[in-house]
């Protein structure tokens, strides 16, 4: 496994690299990021992880410096798992650049964490096109959690690159919620509760399955769900999966949530 800390250590090790897997990460590795490093492995002759947490996704500068952090562990995990490489920049390697972001959401997509987070997907969205430039894999491997972030970085980058964007399945804890670096920043019994509102939204979907106007019903819950397990929702809705278009019908739509407990912000798609 190497371990490459610049860009001229990363053009040197991937000179000759063909049919590349590309698994971007913040670190803090847990077992979704696994999984898209075994799909890369699967997929692709090399494989390389980028750890790097982004300050220009980052709305919140306490959420930044909170974000949770472990490279020792992270490169232990690697290392079992033989990742070909590992590219760790400092953030002057990824803006090395006077080149200014042009990068903007159209007001179509200022939906769901969009309308939340100002300056979040650009910054994803540029970080993602900084990446893709340096790296120039044929494969890039990103989880369905972060729908959105997938939606509007594959949308971007199929435009521009001849890499192609791999969609990879949500992987969850034992008691339902979605795996997440943030939840290291929850105790066990925030983490039930999320379990127990993750449970109760897979169980709100199965039984109005066939309910011709969904949304109505997730907006009368929305009030009851924050009351009971007192939590800040900020969004409850569903959505269409192939344009993000609010729908009524549970088919080819899944629920978008995004709620707060004790602080920490957790997003999930079911």
């Amino acid at each position: 496994m190497k371990i490459l800390l610049n860009n001229n250590d990363l053009n040197e090790a991937l000179s000759k690299v063909r049919n590349l897997g590309f698994v971007p990460t913040m670190g803090s590795l847990h077992k979704g990021h696994i999984s898209l490093i075994k799909r890369s492995k699967k997929e692709c002759n090399k494989t390389i992880v980028s750890i790097f947490v982004n300050p220009r996704q980052f709305n919140n500068k306490n959420d930044f410096k909170r974000y949770p952090r472990d490279h020792k562990k992270d490169l232990i995990i690697l290392k079992k798992l033989n990742v070909n490489f590992v590219f760790i920049p400092k953030i002057d390697q990824i803006y090395n650049s006077k080149k200014i972001t042009k990068i903007k959401i159209g007001k179509k997509n200022q939906i769901l964490c969009a309308k939340f987070r100002e300056g979040h997907f650009e910054g994803v969205i540029d970080v993602m096109d900084r990446l893709t430039a340096l790296i120039k894999p044929k494969k890039i491997f990103m989880g369905e959690k972060d729908y959105q972030q997938l939606y509007l970085v594959k949308k971007y980058l199929n435009k521009k690159y001849s890499s192609k964007v791999i969609k990879c399945k949500t992987i969850r804890d034992q008691n339902g919620i979605a795996l997440s670096s943030r939840n290291l920043l929850l105790d066990k019994k925030n983490l039930l509760k999320a379990g127990k509102f993750v449970k109760d939204l897979m169980s709100l979907r199965n039984k109005y399955s066939n309910n011709n106007n969904f949304n109505k019903i997730l907006n009368l819950k929305k009030k009851e769900f924050s009351k009971f397990y007192k939590i800040k929702i900020e969004y409850l809705e569903l959505r269409n999966l192939n344009n993000l278009k609010l729908s009524k019908k549970i088919k080819n739509s899944k629920i978008f949530v995004a709620f707060y407990l004790n602080k920490v912000r957790l997003i999930d798609n079911i």
